[in-house]
């Protein structure tokens, strides 16, 4: 779909992802149209064939998850939904799928392009570690994993209280770059972003990509903060057939 993200960053060729948006699928407003979620209210004829039409646009097989805002990251398996905030894999056609609508999907691949893994991170997850539990699933160096991040609530749009901030500084102090006060007394604006970044980092992950977008803002997105009445869209990774 010419609407759809193709992530820019220097991963092996055989190594694949996208992000989907908005466009392309037949789902009705406020779930218009490419909503992939099955959790939402929307009709569920309509989200198999957005699914459908996923699929068939790449020859894939996507693994689903029940997205509950952990860390645990398991093996992707097409032919069941785990309970999980993760998933990755080392075979060829399986994508790890993260859908979303404002928390940060995050693509990992290892240079040598033999395992790929998404994960799904909410504050509560980022703040638990769901992206350490993605890198230690490739079971490589850190100097060999190559990270992706995909379109969340941006740091201009992300207001939160002072226990998030708490949450991640209390781990890592260093954290406290990515809050600044909030126009709000007693608010913060966050910057998941750089929370990513910095977390990553201090598990030597280094070689990271992408962010910069906002979903609130972004109308080609979904986003729950915008609507809370809305679809999902999906960032997936896989290895070429």
């Amino acid at each position: 779909m010419s609407d759809w993200l193709i992530p820019d960053w220097p991963a092996p060729a055989q190594v694949k992802a996208c992000v989907t948006t908005r466009a392309g699928g037949v789902s009705l407003a406020p779930f218009d149209s490419l909503n992939l979620g099955d959790h939402v209210e929307d009709s569920l004829e309509a989200v198999l064939e957005n699914r459908r039409r996923l699929t068939d646009s790449f020859n894939i097989q996507p693994a689903w998850l029940r997205q509950v805002h952990g860390v645990t990251v398991v093996e992707a398996d097409p032919s069941r939904i785990a309970k999980a905030d993760g998933s990755w894999t080392s075979t060829p056609g399986i994508a790890c799928t993260s859908m979303t609508a404002d928390c940060l999907p995050a693509l990992f691949c290892n240079r040598a392009g033999t395992r790929v893994a998404a994960a799904h991170a909410g504050w509560r997850g980022l703040a638990a570690g769901v992206l350490e539990a993605a890198f230690e699933s490739l079971g490589s160096e850190p100097g060999e994993v190559l990270v992706w991040l995909g379109p969340a609530i941006g740091p201009q749009a992300f207001e939160v209280g002072p226990e998030v901030r708490e949450a991640f500084v209390q781990q890592l102090p260093i954290t406290a770059e990515a809050f600044v006060p909030s126009r709000n007394p007693g608010k913060f604006m966050a910057d998941i972003y750089k929370l990513a970044r910095l977390r990553l980092a201090a598990h030597g992950v280094t070689a990271v990509y992408g962010g910069g977008f906002c979903t609130v803002t972004d109308p080609r997105f979904f986003s729950y903060r915008r609507s809370p009445r809305t679809g999902r869209f999906a960032s997936l990774i896989w290895l070429e057939r």
